[in-house]
This record gives structure tokens, sequence and C-alpha cells, in this order.
């Protein structure tokens, strides 16, 4: 009697999951193929004092004193929050790994700082990487991916220095504290960094990375904990970052510290485009 309660029980529990999982990995991946999502971005152009033009783009481009600079001629259109533009219009006030929009006809353009730089990024929804997706891989839900652990918190913010997908370019995250947990036996931790409101940020790589994972990183986001400290790392909804599927993504790359020397057989695995 007793197994055959707990059986049905067991398989119902980890149908739960599996769609649980499968719930959130559809609308992830609704998310990364939005029409102008990282994978309709065509081109990561670096701006800096002397005026640019790019293909395809309205305008010349600078960095001014106040922010990013735009010059229309006569005939080139940009909006703003559906606001046309003047012939000169200045993006001022975008902070580190912040961004704003600009737009004409169907495709955005994407104003930003990226590890102290300003850079322009022009969104299509007819790219062709955005056009022929059909998903990402990853390995089967799983349970045991599922790994409680403990928040322990700095006593300040730690501002780290970390790489990027760009060589040269580097990223500076608040570190709020570390997180231990136990993997097969095994005792690790990952440096956590904060900004991302109730949740923490974890970059990582393992033992798969480079193997059935993106070499270079993938991310976690973890619940801020309560004051026990206890979190949950469920690593079946580690994810690619941009650059695991496109050229023109500045990504930040794992401090050294978050390079586990075990497998972490869970989560999104090395997308098509890069097989």
């Amino acid at each position: 009697m007793t197994a055959t309660t707990d059986g049905p029980t067991t398989t119902s529990a980890t149908g739960t999951f599996a769609a649980d999982w499968q719930a959130w990995h559809a609308q992830h991946e609704r998310n990364l193929a939005a029409p102008h999502g990282f994978l309709a971005i065509t081109g990561l152009h670096w701006l800096d004092a002397e005026p640019q033009r790019f293909d395809g783009v309205p305008g010349t481009w600078h960095t001014g004193s106040d922010g990013v600079v735009v010059r229309l001629d006569r005939g080139e259109e940009l909006a703003v929050d559906g606001v046309a533009l003047t012939r000169e219009h200045t993006f001022a006030g975008i902070p580190e790994r912040g961004g704003r929009n600009a737009t004409y006809g169907d495709t955005v353009l994407e104003v930003a700082k990226r590890g102290g730089h300003d850079i322009l990024r022009p969104r299509r929804p007819d790219h062709p990487l955005l056009t022929a997706f059909r998903g990402t891989p990853s390995f089967a839900p799983e349970p045991r991916w599922v790994v409680p652990g403990r928040f322990v918190r700095f006593a300040e913010p730690r501002p780290t220095t970390v790489g990027a997908a760009v060589e040269g370019l580097e990223h500076v995250y608040d570190a709020l504290g570390s997180i231990e947990f136990t993997l097969d036996g095994e005792a690790l931790a990952l440096t956590a960094f904060g900004g991302y409101g109730e949740r923490l940020l974890v970059l990582f790589t393992d033992a798969t990375s480079g193997v059935t994972t993106y070499a270079a990183n993938r991310v976690l986001l973890v619940d801020v904990p309560g004051q026990d400290g206890a979190v949950t790392l469920d690593f079946n909804r580690a994810t690619n970052l941009p650059c695991a599927y496109t050229a023109f993504a500045t990504c930040p790359l794992p401090p050294a510290e978050n390079r586990l020397p075990v497998a972490i057989e869970a989560g999104e695995q090395i997308p098509y485009e890069q097989r």
C-alpha cells in the first residue's frame, strides 16, 4: 500500500516540477525572441567625441559633455517615447548598464553605456538571427539541481571588476555577499552581485562550460534571502547571457571564485547558433 501511494504522489510532484520549469523557460525564450530583443541587434557601435555615421542609421552620433548627441540632417527622423526629435538631441544622464531607446520605422536604436563607454545598437525584427531562432537546448529539469544555500552578506558591498565578452572591456558590480552550499558532498561558494531588485545575480562557469554549456558564462538569479540567510539555487534555471547568441553583446564574465570545479548538468546548454 505504501509503495502504491508514494509512487503516484512522487510522479505527480515530478510532473508539476517539470511543468513549472517548462512554463518558465517558454516565457524566458519569448522574452529573448521579442521583436526588439537581443536577437534583433544588428550591430554594436562604439561612440566617442568624433561624430560618426553608421549604415542604415539616421543622424551623426558622438559623445558630448552631457551625454550622447545625435544630429539629424533635413529629412532624417527619429523619435523618443513617441516624440519626434529636433535637429539635435542629447541623451543625457544614462547610467552605467542603463540605456534609452530611439525609434525610426520598425527599428529601435538602443543608446547605452557599458564599461564606461557609450554605445549604439540598432535592433530590427527582421534580423536573421531572430527570425531563424528555434529555441535553446537545455538539460531536462531535475529536482536534484534545486540546492539549498546560505547567503553570507559582506559588511559592505564590494565593488568587483570583472571581464567582458568584448575584449578589453571591464564591468564593475557590487558584490553583496557569498552563497555557500554543498553539492554531492563538496562545499562550494558563489559570489553574488546586487542591483537586481529583489534578486541576486550570480555569474558562473562549471565543468560543463565549453563542453555542453556556453564556455564564457551562465547566469542564475536568486531571491534575496530573509534574516536567516537561507536561499535556494535552482540550477535548472541557469540561463545563457546574450553573448552566447550574438557578438554584439557586452556581457560580464564571472569572477574567478565563481568558476566551479563540478559539473552542473542543468539549465541551458550551448545555443544551436554556436554549434
